[in-house]
This record gives C-alpha cells, sequence and structure tokens, in this order.
C-alpha cells in the first residue's frame, strides 16, 4: 500500500458521537472524505439530519444513530444492532457552564457520566463489532476526544470575565478520559484494537471573535503559533488515529493545541 492509501477508510463503518457540534462535523467530515461510512450520532435529529444531507451531497456516505449518550439502555441497544464497527470516536459531553459558587454534585456528574463513562459503555456495546471488524479488516480504532484542560489548568487571566474560563468540572472530566484510553488501551490491544486520545486545544467558534476580539486576541497569543485553530485542523489528526497510518500507535495522546501545553 502506498502512503496516500494509508489514510483511506474505504468500507470501514465509523460512529461519531457528537457529530453534528463544532468538532465533531470537522472529524465526521474527514473521515467520510476518506471513504468511510458514518454513523451520526447526537440528541438533536434534525440537526443530525440536516449534516447528513450536507455530507451526502459531498459524496459522503452517512445515516443516523439519534440517542442521547447519557441513557445507557438506550446508547446498549443501538451500538449492539451493528454488526461491524471499525472505528469509534468518542466526541459527546453535556456541561452545563457554572461559576464555583453554582456548581452542584450533579453538574460534575452529568459530565462525567456522558463524557467518560458514555465512552466506556460505548466501546463495551459495540465490542462484537469491533471484533467483527478486526477479522475483516485486520484492526479497529477508538479515539477519545480529551482536551488540553485535561492535561492543564485554565489561565484564568485571558479570560474576559470569570464565568467565562473553563469550569471546574470540565477538566477532570477530560483528565479521566484521558486515563481511561490508557485502561483500554491495555485491555484491548490484544485483540488488534488500537485506544488514542486526541487533545484538541483553542478551537473557538468562528463567531467568537466577533463577540469577542479582546478574548480571541489573548487565546491566539496563549499558543506558541500565535493563533487559535480552525476547526478543520482537526481532521488530519483524527484521520490519521483513525487509520492504518497508526497501525502501531495506541495508548497514546495527539495534541492539536498549537503548542499551547507545550510552554
Amino acid at each position: 500500500m502506498n502512503t496516500s492509501g494509508l489514510f483511506r477508510l474505504d468500507d470501514r463503518v465509523a460512529l461519531i458521537t457528537g457529530a453534528a457540534g463544532h468538532l465533531g462535523r470537522a472529524m465526521s467530515r474527514a473521515l467520510g472524505e476518506a471513504g468511510a461510512h458514518l454513523i451520526l450520532n447526537g440528541r438533536n435529529e434534525s440537526r443530525l439530519r440536516d449534516f447528513a444531507g450536507e455530507l451526502k451531497a459531498a459524496g459522503c456516505s452517512a445515516e443516523l444513530a439519534q440517542f442521547d449518550v447519557m441513557d445507557s439502555a438506550q446508547l446498549r441497544r443501538t451500538v449492539e444492532r451493528y454488526a461491524r464497527l471499525d472505528i469509534i470516536v468518542n466526541n459527546a459531553i453535556t456541561m452545563t457552564p457554572r461559576g464555583m459558587s453554582a456548581l452542584e454534585p450533579s453538574d460534575f456528574e452529568s459530565v462525567y457520566r456522558s463524557g467518560v463513562t458514555a465512552a466506556f459503555e460505548i466501546v463495551r456495546a459495540a465490542l462484537p463489532g469491533l471484533r467483527a471488524a478486526v477479522r475483516e479488516a485486520g484492526e479497529a480504532s477508538i479515539v477519545n476526544i480529551s482536551s488540553m484542560y485535561g492535561a492543564v489548568a485554565p489561565d484564568r487571566r485571558i479570560y474576559s470575565s470569570p464565568d467565562q474560563a473553563s469550569p471546574l468540572h470540565y477538566g477532570p472530566a477530560k483528565a479521566a478520559l484521558l486515563q481511561l484510553t490508557r485502561h483500554m488501551a491495555a485491555e484491548l490491544g490484544p485483540e488488534k484494537i488500537r485506544v488514542n486520545a486526541l487533545v484538541p486545544g483553542p478551537f473557538p467558534r468562528p463567531d467568537v471573535a466577533g463577540r469577542d476580539p479582546g478574548f480571541a486576541g489573548r487565546l491566539a497569543g496563549r499558543t506558541m503559533l500565535g493563533r487559535t485553530g480552525d476547526a478543520a485542523e482537526i481532521a488530519g489528526p483524527v484521520l490519521f488515529l483513525a487509520s492504518r497510518a497508526a497501525s502501531f500507535v495506541t495508548g497514546a495522546t495527539l495534541v492539536v493545541d498549537g503548542g499551547w501545553t507545550a510552554w
């Protein structure tokens, strides 16, 4: 196989949770354009359907899997019905931003359940499909989407107000997902199922610069490249981890943050 072929995903099946979100859309499009059949997960069926229509118009193959990842029973019923799953991207998380004084135990439970427990439950429910992929393609890949705030604390000085900073329940959940990644990689490695984590840095939505240009500038200045990431720049990293190009990569953390955490 030539080098470019290492990144092709023809005949592969990929499940992406939180598929219609800011980065979820870019990751889904990257996998679809590489040839994977996409199973798009999210809670909002109308939003998913519109996104699937965009992908199909661009020549991608896609179907919907509308469910809330915090509904464990529905999650298992849905995921278990797929006979083959080559790629899983655990991207979904449910979080209500709150300051320290307003946080409730339920906020921690919700973000952990959606961002960590659900990732585990999806993989466990998908094991028959992942094993089928290994039999047919020789490997399967799981990509867990963490965050730079799973590795470092937010610099509160760059935020325009205290409530704008990344909340205290988000980072701990993303850190837990990194450790879950290592444990699952050790558990599933003998079965040729790779498990890695992708750690995005500052990828603000396009409207941030218009609403708060000062904050956008401070975000950009905090990176070594002097700018924030564009959502399309997550495509290459997720495609690498999902594809044969990363065939000897498991238990790893790929940081995509413009150098934010390397200072």
